[in-house]
This record gives structure tokens, sequence and C-alpha cells, in this order.
């Protein structure tokens, strides 16, 4: 493989990560409100977020794999573990390790979920909620294609469809009974001494 050919593969397959684990990310809201996508049972929601999480994944590790074996930059292999060690871009690159960091913990946990028990799974799965958000900074950071407009506008439609996620799960949260954020209020300011 030509170093051009790593190029071109690197940045296609961060730009299907960025597509993908947003569709990982807008299905793992459906499963927790429990919503039905059109012409699936309920656990198929459950299983497409499954079979998506492990698609990205595959995509993340040609990503990284590109990265590391294309020879026009120097990214070894301890700068895909270790944020902030490489001296390629440091700050950027680095975000990119920490959100793989996070989505490898999320990873592990969710294979071992059975043996950790639904409490302390749900702790780390939590993680994924900062996974994303980090990974898309890592590619507007580092990304050579942040300019163009087509990146422009598959990372807006990416973001607004995640803030759209995010606002309906907390809506669903308020809607369900939980503390409003005047009662998380009332309750903060009578602890205080």
């Amino acid at each position: 493989m030509t170093s051009e050919t790593l190029w071109y593969a690197g940045r296609a397959t961060g730009a299907v990560c960025l597509v993908l684990f947003t569709v990982v990310v807008l299905l793992g809201v459906a499963v927790r409100l429990k919503a039905r996508l059109p012409g699936l049972p309920r656990f198929g929601t459950l299983g497409l977020h499954r079979a998506l999480s492990l698609s990205a994944t595959g995509f993340l590790a040609l990503h990284v794999a590109t990265a590391v074996v294309d020879g026009y930059v120097a990214i070894a292999a301890v700068d895909v573990l270790v944020p902030f060690a490489g001296a390629y871009r440091p700050l950027w690159l680095g975000l990119g390790t920490v959100a793989l960091d996070l989505l490898l913990a999320v990873l592990v946990t969710s294979l071992l979920r059975r043996r950790l028990g639904r409490r302390a799974w749900r702790a780390v799965h939590l993680l994924a909620y900062a996974c994303w958000p980090v990974a898309l900074v890592h590619g507007i950071g580092i990304g050579t294609d942040t300019g163009a407009d087509w990146m422009t506008w598959l990372t807006a439609g990416c973001v607004a469809a995640a803030l759209a996620a995010f606002a309906a799960r907390l809506a669903h949260a308020l809607r369900a009974g939980r503390r409003t954020p005047a009662a998380l209020l009332r309750t903060a300011e009578g602890a205080r001494p």
C-alpha cells in the first residue's frame, strides 16, 4: 500500500467512525428510552446497537492501524494507548487516544457485563457519553478535511443528531418523575452549612 492510499484510508475510516459512533450513541439513547425503531421489535434496537458498536469498533481499528502504518507522520504503537505521549500534534492525537481508552473500557466491560453486574457495567458504560465528544474534538483538531464543506456538514449533522438525542434523554428523565433542575437546586441549597 502506498502512503497516499493509507492517508485516504485514514481519512475515510475517520469519517465513517464519526457517523457510525453517532448512530451508536443515538441507538444507545433509544435503548435507554425503550424506543422502538420502525420495523423492529424493541429487542431489535438493542441488537442493532450492539452490531453497529462492533462495526464502528472495527472501523476504528482500521483508522488507528492506518495512522500507525502510514509513514507520513510518526505515530508509534504506544501513542495509541498512552494519551499525549506522541510527538505529532500531541493534544489532538492525545484526545483521540483518550477517546479510544474510554471506548476500550466500555467495550471490555460490555463483554464482561454478566460477571460485573448491572450497576458496575452501567457506571462504566456511561463513559460512552464522554467518549463521543472527545473523539469529535480529536477529529476536528487533527483531521485534514476539517475545513472541507462536506466534512463540516457531516460533523454538524452528527452534532445536531447527538444533541437532539441527549435532549430527548434529559426530557425523558425529567418527565419520568426524577428530580427537576429546580428541585436539584433546592436540595443543593438546603444541604449547605
